[in-house]
């Protein structure tokens, strides 16, 4: 079952960096050398990358010694790969003990809808215990961590305060600390590395989907993150990991600024390189009337409402689909509205922002005013304030603020965060 899966395809922390010396067995990762190479498979298939692009999880000589004898746990979902295998195919087959496999959101096999819940299973081919921890619970128990040595977190991320698998992240840390467990992140690009943007979420909307004081785009890729879960102490009662239990390893040839296209899609809805790079922009308005396509094969990259009809000619209508959307937003209903399917994503690079104009277009074509963020309409229909998180943004978008105007409140905060975030940072 495992196999079936392939073509789906902190401060103080120990942080590996990587070498170019021949590869010597070691009983640490932290003094780990790598062999020159070509890039894996998986960095072949990333034409936009930077040649020798190498991801943590690819880089097995410098963690793959230390894992020997060791009894492993893995966080994975679709996009855990080393080269072309899914990273636990890759791992049982290098002598390494898996134990046991837990997924966030969206499941293992990554066919669940966003928001579904995910019972646990056990794998038919290995026998390997499956641990939702995205039904019902949240974070691995002590039974859970009972028989394990060390964790392994190995997921591609979007770097957007709303894609959830950061609260994993958080919990599975936590979970390690309380326990007594190493944790390693394998680390890896975000696409959205470049941008640092939109307003801090304030506290008092804490949700599901916004569990960190940071903004939509933090610009910072996973390992990077959990230095900061662990140095800001954002874990329950400011829960720290210790120095030798929590282990990096980085990416190779990297820097923010570097454009990534994914080998694997992330998740369902983010199914292809332009719905990923709109997807910072375009899941604000999941707090909205204003469908993103979701009930369509072509989620993030269009826009629209059945009540803009006559005011767009672009139209598409969605429909259950199981594994993306069973009931999305006016299921069965022609929306018109905007296709971004073409739109050239390159302006956001230059402009490291994401785009408010859309919000704003919207919001002015729709003609129910009082309906476009009234969350009542639908149960598809998320709060707009969890999303941007803040209260201002819904009022500043009603009474018609531009999109300068809007930014400008949020600059004091986006600057104290880049400064905050400085001591974690890995890459330039």
């Amino acid at each position: 079952m495992l196999k079936r899966f392939i073509s789906y395809l902190s401060c103080g922390l120990l942080i590996l960096a990587v070498s170019c010396s021949s590869c010597s067995k070691t009983s640490s990762p932290s003094t780990a050398t790598t062999t020159q190479s070509a890039p894996p498979s998986s960095a072949k298939q990333n034409a936009n990358a930077k040649p020798g692009l190498i991801t943590g999880a690819d880089q097995t000589e410098k963690y793959v010694p230390y894992l020997k004898g060791k009894r492993v746990g893995m966080v994975v979902n679709p996009s855990s790969t080393i080269g072309n295998k899914l990273s636990v195919d890759s791992l049982l087959s290098l002598g390494i003990k898996v134990v046991k496999v837990f997924g966030p959101e969206h499941g293992f096999r990554g066919n669940a809808s966003n928001g579904a819940k995910v019972d646990d299973e056990v794998d038919a081919e290995t026998g390997i215990p499956i641990i939702s921890l995205y039904g019902k619970k949240k974070k691995p128990s002590k039974e859970d961590m009972a028989d394990l040595d060390i964790l392994i977190y190995d997921i591609q991320d979007v770097g957007v305060r709303f894609y959830t698998n950061i609260n994993t992240l958080r919990d599975v840390m936590e979970s390690c600390a309380e326990h007594n467990v190493e944790f390693m992140v394998l680390d890896r690009p975000n696409p959205h590395g470049y941008m640092v943007d939109g307003p801090i979420l304030d506290k008092k909307y804490y949700s599901g989907i916004g569990q960190f004081p940071i903004p939509i785009a933090h610009g910072m890729t996973v390992g990077e993150f959990a230095q900061m879960i662990n140095g800001e102490g954002w874990m329950t009662n400011g829960l720290k990991l210790d120095k030798e239990k929590l282990k990096i390893i980085k990416l190779a040839n990297y820097n923010h600024d570097m454009p990534y296209v994914l080998p694997v899609n992330p998740s369902p809805n983010l199914n292809t390189p332009q719905s990923v790079m709109l997807y910072p922009s375009l899941c604000l308005f999941e707090g909205t009337i204003i469908s993103q396509g979701r009930g369509t094969y072509m989620p993030f990259t269009v826009l629209g409402a059945p009540a803009l009809k006559g005011k767009y000619e672009f139209n598409f209508t969605p429909v259950g689909i199981k594994g993306m959307s069973e009931t999305p937003l006016h299921m069965n209903e022609v929306c018109y509205g905007l296709d971004l399917r073409n739109y050239d994503v390159e302006q956001l690079r230059k402009k490291r922002q994401i785009n408010l104009g859309w919000m704003i277009e919207m919001y002015k074509a729709y003609p129910e005013k009082a309906r476009f963020f009234d969350s009542s309409y639908s149960k598809q229909m998320g709060v707009i304030e969890r999303l941007a998180g803040v209260a201002d943004f819904r009022k500043q978008i009603e009474e018609g603020w531009t999109e300068e105007q809007i930014r400008e409140t949020w600059q004091p905060g986006l600057k104290a965060f880049r400064e905050q975030r400085k001591p974690y940072m890995l890459y330039p």
